[in-house]
């Protein structure tokens, strides 16, 4: 009965969003006061400003009002918003952020991994998913790229696209000021102004504040975790010399000191050569998680991120349908993090991880607009440099049977990457209706690895062990098509069709405790095809559906195991990566909104995702393959479902109500889940299906200048994880993160 039961739920949920579909007109990314599809929804995910409904691309778009509509503090705030879109706090980390687009992403932050969907600022890549986890601060919009974005966009684009555009100095004087409170002693204060400082000069600013108290409480150390502590500023100037000129400059500076983040371990710990250091639960109930954790007393409680960057963007119109535009921009990311991966008092799996690290890159543009032809070219560089020094504790790993012994590893590597691209797309209009797109990118990319290892202990049979010196230099190259068909059947109603290349560059095993680890590992690459419809109805409706099948090949895996140390012969934990072979991904996505009546705005979000291993070799489980595991990170079914109401107070302002209720299916929150040598899965290591639901109730005057709000977030306080460390090869080490429990804020603003 299950599986009749299992394909039913499919069926009716599928059946369910098309009924929708069939009933009434639907849309999607409209702003919140308007009729869901009356605007005209200006976005640039091809790199010139196009119409929502009018771009071949899988694209999510979202202005600051509708932000605060899906009640999206930072870029976390998307999830659910956005179909087949995993967006959520890394493991172990306040600043890092796990981003999957249709199952392909990387959730590792280790300097050694590359990011496999790219997150742009103003047109700026951010090379780490450190630093990522932004505070949405007085921005123009963020747009959710979908699928390959490599013709056009920087360097690892494989799954897709964060883009986030910040709002730009005029000549027209603006500002505002908000403040909050809220659950877990929350305060926020938000502020921005900008204006002209003369005909041929604006320039602009906005800060922020944000603190929370930690919401997971360790009453034997009597400290909080999990907390919220973030300071940020830009400025920007606008130089327009000319009609036909004109420079952006901005600076900005973020800083975190948050506590550890701090999850829940899922099983008893062991020692090196057996035996339970720790008693526990295996795969403790995630409904009796109570947001009470442990940590090793002595382990300092911080993570501490500081974050800068300066960019200059100039765009000139050389003539009526030729500009050439520059972007030129530099940034730096320190982080000092303490991480208690074992999540106990224990001093099993305790690391601190120090980053330093810096990036130049230089784009250059030149856009073509024609009667009939589209293009745009450019060549692109990056150099980045990263320092990384990492401690690990591990003084209870080795136990009473070496006498307790304490045991330190360390860490000192650095990496130079150097990337160099060109690109070109072009579009053509075949006749009104039917338009041809084709796009190609060459990219060049070489890394620069050193590394050395180092073992302390007082236990004399480590001291013995030399430090061990890694160092590589390999290079990777790739050429990456596109090629779209878009008709329009109305100004309303376009179909299109897409196939992409998309591509990541290998690198290095930064996680190695031996040489035997310390490879290098091939680059990702995946074959992505789309169709899809978008379109409108005059102020009711707007709609976007899309069907996709990628070929994901090579995909890098990080793994773990356990092997024998060639100088103590004592058990080394090994921890691989792994070119994982070949993954199938198949789905559809559906956006739709409406507004049945003035006021009413009904809007979903629906996303279908069949994820599957066609081949992942490793010898250690049956058949010598591990294609049996479910993907990380890709969950069949992912949807949201959101209604507000506006109303007319007359001279009184407007009153809003509104509410959304988001959910996810199974989701597999490790790449390792299951036990090796079998086909079981860690238990702990998944998420069963869940719903969220938040609600939100604002006054506005009318002129919409003043507003006052409460927003409730989890309003079930529903126990849910959001990512997961698989680390059985030290101690037996398995941690699930939990998501924030119910809370509710209260928000005034004004603006001028």
């Amino acid at each position: 009965m299950r599986p009749f039961a299992h394909r039913f739920r499919h069926t009716a949920l599928a059946t369910s969003a098309l009924g929708l579909l069939v009933i009434a007109p639907p849309a999607f990314a409209q702003e919140d006061g308007a009729s869901a599809g009356g605007e005209d929804i200006v976005v640039t995910a091809r790199r010139t400003e196009e119409r929502l409904e009018t771009v071949p691309v899988s694209v999510s778009a979202f202005s600051e009002r509708a932000l605060d509509r899906i009640q999206a503090g930072d870029t976390t705030g998307l999830q659910g918003a956005v179909p087949n879109l995993n967006i959520v706090q890394g493991r172990g980390s306040s600043n890092a952020t796990n981003i999957y687009i249709r199952g392909i992403g990387q959730p590792d932050a280790l300097q050694t991994f590359d990011p496999a969907v790219g997150v742009y600022v103003d047109d700026v890549y951010y090379s780490r998913i450190r630093g990522t986890q932004l505070d949405l601060l007085d921005l123009e919009r963020v747009e959710v790229l979908r699928g390959p974005q490599g013709t056009l966009y920087g360097k690892n684009t494989i799954g897709g696209a964060l883009k986030v555009v910040t709002r730009k100095p005029d000549q027209n004087f603006r500002g505002g000021v908000s403040m909050a409170y809220g659950s877990y002693d929350q305060f926020e204060v938000k502020a921005s102004a900008s204006g002209p400082v003369s005909d041929t000069l604006a320039a602009g600013f906005a800060v922020m504040h944000a603190r929370r108290d930690g919401y997971v409480e360790d009453r034997v150390l009597d400290r909080d975790y999990n907390d919220k502590n973030t300071l940020a500023a830009r400025g920007a100037i606008a130089f327009t010399p000319s009609a036909d000129f004109r420079l952006d400059v901005s600076v900005d500076y973020s800083r975190d000191d948050a506590a550890m983040t701090v999850g829940q371990p899922l099983n008893s710990l062991t020692y090196l050569l057996g035996g339970t250091a720790l008693a526990l639960p295996a795969n403790p109930d995630p409904k009796a998680y109570d947001f009470t954790g442990r940590t090793t007393p002595g382990l300092p409680n911080s993570t501490k991120l500081r974050h800068w960057g300066t960019n200059a963007t100039a765009t000139w119109d050389i003539a009526d349908n030729l500009a050439l535009k520059s972007i030129t921009a530099y940034r730096r990311l320190t982080t000092d993090d303490y991480i208690d991966i074992d999540a106990t008092e224990l001093e099993m799996g305790d690391v601190f991880v120090g980053v330093h690290q810096k990036q130049f890159s230089q784009e250059l543009q030149l856009a073509y607009t024609g009667d009939r032809v589209q293009a745009v070219g450019g060549l692109y560089y990056l150099r980045e440099d990263i320092d990384s020094h990492q401690e690990a504790y591990a003084d209870d790993l080795l136990g009473p049977l070496f006498g307790n012994p304490t045991f330190l590893r360390t860490i000192d590597d650095t990496l130079t990457t150097k990337s160099y691209a060109a690109y070109a797309n072009v579009s053509f209009a075949v006749t009104d209706a039917l338009r041809l797109s084709g796009g190609l990118r060459y990219t060049d990319e070489k890394k620069d690895y050193w590394r050395t290892t180092s073992t302390f202990s007082s236990l004399p049979l480590f001291t013995s062990v030399a430090p061990y010196v890694f160092a590589r230099q390999q290079s990777w190259d790739d050429w990456s098509p596109m090629a779209s068909i878009d008709y329009r059947f109305s100004d309303n109603l376009m179909f299109y069709a897409r196939a992409a290349k998309g591509f990541k560059s290998g690198g290095f095993n930064g996680r190695a405790n031996s040489l035997a680890e310390s490879t290098a590992y091939a680059p990702e690459k995946v074959w992505s095809y789309e169709a899809g419809f978008k379109g409108r109805v005059n102020d009711i409706a707007r709609f976007s559906i899309a069907v996709f099948h990628n070929d994901y090949k090579d995909f890098q895996a990080r793994v773990s195991g356990v092997d024998t140390d060639p100088n103590t012969g004592l058990p080394l934990p090994v921890l691989s990566v792994l070119n994982a072979g070949k993954l199938q991904i198949r789905g559809a996505e559906l956006e739709l909104a409406l507004t049945p009546v003035t006021g009413l705005l009904l809007d979903t979000q629906i996303g279908y995702l069949d994820a599957e291993y066609k081949q992942f070799n490793d010898a250690r489980f049956p058949n010598g393959s591990r294609a049996f595991q479910r993907p990380a990170f890709a969950p069949k079914w992912t949807m949201r479902f959101g209604a507000q109401y506006e109303a007319d107070l007359g001279g009184s302002g407007f009153l809003t109500i509104g509410g959304q209720t988001r959910y996810r299916s199974t989701t597999a929150l490790a790449v390792d889940n299951t036990i090796i040598g079998t086909t079981a899965e860690i238990a702990g290591l998944f998420q069963k299906g869940y719903w969220l639901h938040d609600a939100r109730i604002v006054w506005e005057d009318s002129d919409r200048k003043f507003s006052l709000g409460l927003y409730g977030q989890n309003l079930s306080d529903k126990n849910y994880k959001t990512d997961g460390q698989e680390f059985s090869s030290i101690g037996s080490i398995r941690t699930a993160y939990y998501g924030a429990p119910r809370t509710f804020t209260v928000r005034a603003g004004v603006k001028f």
